[in-house]
């Protein structure tokens, strides 16, 4: 059994790219917009991903210093979780959280530029008191529109952080031009054209299709080739 602040490593998701059999338990992350195979606690990429410090003391005490951001925001919180697409600021230097071709999450150097936008997956909306509608992104953040029809599940937002202004509309289509990252499955951290969408008429998941492979809908996340990320990309 474990404790609500920690988990043992051999249970820690496979998309941690820690080891899983140096120490017997390690961080858990709190509760936060991300799933948990889908982002990592603060503590542990500052000390055992990124090496910026030896001990989660040191950790602690960097934090402190207010260096330290997520998108934009200050963080001291050791479990805070650092999830998909995030962008982390460590001083001067800034990273994203991507996938790589394994399927691991990796926290790899981005321009300075490139630190005040973020990608969103649309996850849902809902039509709220007021007749505004709040549209639901995959890292839990949720963004307030007029339009009901603005944007549609399975599209993507290019939003400002942290001030989340809405600075591009990517939407989901099946004409073969629309790039899409496949952030789980078998796939997972490949890049490929969208051909078809299969909306299923049961419990059955939605299903996208690329010129070699298909995949979940809840695995593909629309991009832009205009937007640069750390990623490999695909043909």
């Amino acid at each position: 059994m474990g404790s609500n602040s920690h988990l043992k490593r051999l249970n820690m998701p496979r998309s941690w790219p820690l080891p899983r059999k140096t120490t017997t338990w390690v961080v858990r992350p709190l509760p936060g917009g991300h799933p948990i195979n889908m982002g990592m606690p603060l503590g542990p990429i500052l000390r055992d991903v990124l090496g910026v410090a030896q001990t989660m003391r040191e950790v602690r005490v960097i934090l402190s210093t207010g260096q330290i951001k997520v998108d934009g925001k200050v963080v001291k919180e050791t479990r805070r979780i650092v999830g998909l697409m995030d962008v982390l600021t460590v001083g001067d230097q800034n990273y994203r959280c991507i996938l790589d071709l394994n399927g691991r999450l990796r926290y790899r150097p981005i321009k300075e530029a490139d630190s005040s936008w973020k990608i969103g997956r649309v996850d849902g909306k809902a039509t709220i008191r007021g007749g505004m509608t709040q549209y639901r992104l995959h890292d839990g953040r949720n963004l307030l529109h007029e339009s009901s029809t603005e944007f549609t599940v399975g599209d993507s937002i290019v939003i400002g952080i942290p001030n989340q202004e809405v600075l591009e509309h990517l939407p989901f289509s099946e004409d073969g031009s629309t790039r899409a990252y496949i952030i789980g499955g078998s796939h997972a951290g490949e890049t490929a054209l969208i051909q078809q969408r299969i909306v299923k008429r049961s419990s059955q998941p939605n299903e996208v299709n690329f010129d070699e492979f298909g995949t979940h809908s809840r695995h593909v996340m629309v991009i832009s080739d205009s937007r640069d990320l750390p990623i490999e990309v695909t043909t």
